[in-house]
């Protein structure tokens, strides 16, 4: 699918750490030159035009550049469904949301942010703080051995060529001899991927000597990675909701790095899937 307005959509819930969401959308939107689509969702029908009002208002007041073109789009539903709904129908190139990590019952409630995510089929992009002075320029990817870390293939492309990225693999370190074996499967497919299509990229490997999760982002630290890129989990259940799956770690990092989330598509399209970046 072509994405003819390089449109990027920021949810809006009138908190500060939207604010910061937009400023990440400006940046992105500059050097694709793209609009901006500000999403709220409200319960109910009737609550739709004060709400696109005031968000216009506020956001308008926080960013005032006339040049800046901004969407103001309310709709009711549940944040779970209309979030996605809404990103399909609008064709975004990605969705960027607005977190302030997990502390306290935030724990909790953060972990429902993966259900909405995963409701989307572009990028999810999640931001704790401004961006920095480059957008998307140094991006790690965590590598493990799930079939799925695959499909990361498809949206790399899309960001070497949207902002000229430069992609990090981050190899994680196994003993169990399976555990290689799809990880240098995956290793194989994804270099052969960018060689084919020119992605500039570079590996390392993990020292496996903590969590995979605090290694990938101690080495984004160190490197000053823009993002982490990362799948989410296929199929995600309600207990994952709750206690939070393995990526809620990384997504949450208290190093406020952004996370690009990509959602997998469903087990029966593993093999063989359209690279949506070409």
């Amino acid at each position: 699918m072509e994405h003819e307005k390089n449109l990027i959509m920021v949810t809006w819930d009138f908190t500060e750490k939207n604010v910061f969401a937009i400023e990440h959308a400006v940046q992105m939107s500059s050097l694709v030159k793209g609009e901006i689509a500000v999403v709220h969702i409200v319960k109910k029908d009737q609550e739709i035009d004060e709400a696109q009002k005031k968000m216009a208002e506020d956001v308008r007041k926080k960013f005032p550049d006339p040049s800046l073109k901004f969407l103001f789009i309310v709709r009711s539903g549940s944040i779970f469904h209309t979030i996605g709904e809404l990103a399909t129908e609008l064709n975004v190139i990605m969705v960027v949301m607005g977190t302030h990590g997990m502390t306290g019952m935030q724990k909790f409630l953060g972990s429902w942010a993966l259900k909405v995510i995963a409701s989307s089929k572009a990028p999810f992009i999640v931001v704790q703080e401004s961006p920095k002075s480059e957008a998307m320029k140094n991006i790690v990817i965590p590598i493990n051995y799930k079939r799925e870390t695959k499909e990361c293939v498809s949206w790399t492309n899309f960001f070497s060529k949207k902002f000229g990225t430069k992609f990090h693999l981050f190899r994680a370190k196994y003993a169990d001899s399976n555990f290689k074996k799809g990880l240098d499967s995956n290793m194989f497919f994804i270099t052969k991927y960018f060689a084919s299509k020119g992605v500039h990229f570079e590996a390392h490997l993990a020292n496996g000597e903590e969590d995979f999760g605090k290694e990938t982002i101690q080495y984004a630290k160190s490197i000053d990675a823009d993002a982490i890129m990362l799948m989410t989990t296929r199929d995600i259940g309600f207990t994952d909701y709750v206690m939070g799956a393995q990526e809620q770690y990384i997504i949450a990092n208290s190093e406020r790095i952004p996370v690009i989330c990509i959602n997998p598509r469903p087990a029966k399209n593993i093999g063989g899937f359209s690279a949506s970046g070409g």
